[in-house]
């Protein structure tokens, strides 16, 4: 587990330790978030250079896939609602309020998109997106390699994130792998800053207990 990597944020987050996950994100020399580049770069598409996008999809497809990977416990689904995501971001460029950073808006197309993703995968396999038992399935059967592979969450927490409400673990990622602030996590989905205080709480709980349960099965 790579010091900066979305396993390791998770993890403080667990333990409550936010000094710890701000020192790690300041030793792995995570850079600043770009807002006022990237509104700039819109600028420039909607003057002409449409080529100009590729620098955003450079900047924004690798946090997109990790969430969305997260979210659907399906790297298949998952390429397919960030790619769903940025061709709708390109399209829908003339509505981009510089107001609000690219990033932010970014990710309120990508939850959409992962939650109409759920919803006809609910639908197809006539399964309940809530259904903790099958999401944990569909992470377990392969994707937590995947997950692996890529330098993200280990198995345990892959399979207890799995586990959780799609809303808790929407709010989970959103705030402690992708380090959003609860005004842009309350843009993104919709929902009140007190909810998703209380969705992250929730979730941080749900998964400490899981993951305890879990060490006390293995010692």
């Amino acid at each position: 587990m790579t010091p900066g990597s979305a396993a390791q944020r998770a993890r403080l987050a667990l333990v409550g330790d936010a000094a710890a996950a701000t020192e790690v994100q300041r030793d792995a020399g995570c850079p600043p978030k770009a807002g006022g580049a990237d509104a700039a770069i819109v600028r420039e598409i909607l003057a002409g250079d449409r080529e100009r996008f590729a620098l955003l999809v450079d900047r924004h497809a690798a946090a997109c896939l990790r969430f969305a990977t997260r979210m659907l416990g399906n790297r298949e689904d998952a390429e397919d609602a960030t790619q769903e995501a940025l061709v709708r971001a390109f399209d829908a460029l003339p509505r981009y309020d510089p107001g609000t950073t690219f990033r932010t808006w970014l990710f309120a197309i990508l939850v959409n998109r992962c939650r109409t993703a759920a919803a006809r995968r609910a639908r197809t396999a006539r399964l309940v997106v809530g259904d903790e038992r099958a999401l944990a399935l569909a992470s377990a059967e392969g994707d937590a390699a995947s997950a692996l592979e890529a330098g993200e969450l280990d198995g345990t927490l892959a399979r207890a994130l799995a586990e959780l409400a799609p809303e808790f673990r929407e709010a989970f990622l959103l705030k402690h792998v992708e380090e959003l602030s609860y005004e842009e996590m309350s843009e993104i989905t919709g929902a009140g800053v007190s909810a998703l205080k209380m969705r992250v709480k929730r979730a941080c709980d749900r998964l400490r207990r899981r993951l305890e349960e879990a060490k006390d099965v293995q010692g």
